[in-house]
């Protein structure tokens, strides 16, 4: 049997976005040719709130893109049944910018090297970096994030959902943690 363990509410998620905000504009040193790309689903309401945030801090807009990795993921040949594509919009160059790549959860890396592969057709990047509401562990390439609002050690097992707003009506990261 398994429950459900809330591990962030909406307060400690606004104020892991903000941190995060934060560190982003001191490892840049501000928002000069800085972009962000959310990775769709839930990375694309999490990029939205960073540049809500940095614009704010900074009085100046920053470069929001969004990101489909479906056709880069490498078990698209093994999942059951059609993909679904979603809408990726980046309208701008990625030549020489230093781009930060914003997802829910770094679990095992496949999809961020997914999403590295996708933004590579849309320019040479400067510099990417990873933003991450969760990093879980459980690495399976070596892919590290630059800016983590929670650590969660879990089994590999165990499930963690990230709930947000803008998909799920409210805030919240959720671990279902198996009863023995």
């Amino acid at each position: 049997m398994a429950r459900k363990k809330i591990v962030m509410d909406s307060d400690r998620i606004d104020r892991s976005i903000t941190r995060i905000a934060y560190e982003i504009l001191e490892k840049n040193k501000g928002v000069e040719d800085l972009v962000l790309i959310g990775i769709r689903t839930r990375g694309v309401p999490l990029a939205q709130r960073l540049q809500e945030k940095i614009s704010r801090m900074e009085g100046s807009s920053v470069p929001l893109g969004v990101l489909d990795i479906t056709l880069y993921r490498d078990d698209i040949a093994i999942r059951k049944g059609k993909p679904r594509l979603e809408r990726t919009d980046v309208p701008f160059s990625l030549d020489n910018k230093k781009v930060v790549l914003v997802d829910d959860v770094l679990f095992t890396g496949r999809t961020i090297r997914a999403a590295m592969d996708a933004l590579i057709d849309f320019g040479r990047p400067k510099r990417i970096q990873l933003a991450v509401l969760i990093d879980r562990g459980h690495r399976e390439l070596p892919i590290q994030a630059d800016f983590v609002g929670k650590v969660l050690p879990s089994s590999f097992w165990e499930a963690v959902a990230v709930h947000l707003k803008e998909n799920d009506q409210k805030d919240e990261v959720v671990i279902d943690e198996s009863q023995d």
